[in-house]
């Protein structure tokens, strides 16, 4: 799930401190290690890697960015009709709806936001997703929403009344999915980079070697953040 990578339009907790400049070069790096942290996981569990990005039109943004052989789709939420949808739901729904009307028997949304995501919680997903039954898969966030969902049949029920950019988010995706009787397989807790304090635990993590993310780590050390002090661009 991903915004083109645009002045203005990505990292806006984040600039500033940074520069909008700088601000779309992160983002471009995030994509680029999620993205091949997908096709990663690709060559050890059943998965096809696909870009859910928006706006609708921006598809060229993302040219020499994300890995090569990622798919795209539309998830800019204006093709959904469901009233009850609002906020990111909108955008999730679409994703979901249209990768699984491709055909694929499940569909796995995962954060632009997470650039050090071990592959291995992806292949995980995926294996809980290939075996019988209904379920959802949800990888929960430190702040309280979630950095992946994963599901085998379009239930547009797990994005509607569901109170986003709030500490209730995989709460209240929890809630829905017991409605539905939906067994629920959840992943190791992670983090999303979205504000200052979490790109210091990055920059922190991949400067000690504990995290991976070659391009973060490449442009985060261009942009003079790797390493205290932790300090503005003006890149």
């Amino acid at each position: 799930m991903a915004k083109a990578p645009r002045e203005g339009a990505v990292k806006t907790r984040l600039a500033p401190p940074l520069s909008q400049v700088a601000a779309v070069q992160l983002s471009e790096s995030f994509l680029a290690d999620v993205t091949a942290r997908v096709h990663e996981a690709a060559q050890a569990a059943p998965i096809i890697p696909y870009l859910a990005y928006a706006p609708a039109g921006s598809e060229a943004r993302f040219q020499g960015v994300i890995a090569a052989g990622t798919g795209l789709v539309l998830a800019d939420g204006e093709a959904v009709t469901e009233r009850e949808l609002s906020g990111i739901g909108r955008a999730l729904w679409q994703a979901a709806r249209s990768l699984l009307g491709l055909g694929f028997t499940a569909a796995c949304l995962v954060s632009a936001d997470a650039p050090s995501l071990p592959a291995a919680v992806l292949i995980e997903a995926a294996r809980a997703l290939t075996r019988p039954g209904d379920r959802m898969v949800l990888g929960p966030a430190e702040d309280g929403g979630y950095y992946l969902i994963g599901l085998k049949a379009p239930h547009v029920r797990l994005f509607e009344e569901i109170a986003w950019s709030t500490p209730a988010v995989a709460r209240e995706t929890g809630a829905r999915a017991a409605e539905l009787g939906l067994d629920v397989v959840l992943l190791r807790c992670w983090y999303d980079v979205d504000d200052l304090a979490t790109l210091r635990r990055l920059a922190g993590a991949l400067a000690a070697g504990t995290e991976w993310a070659p391009a973060t780590k490449a442009c985060l050390t261009r942009l003079g953040l790797l390493v205290p002090p932790f300090r503005s661009s003006s890149a």
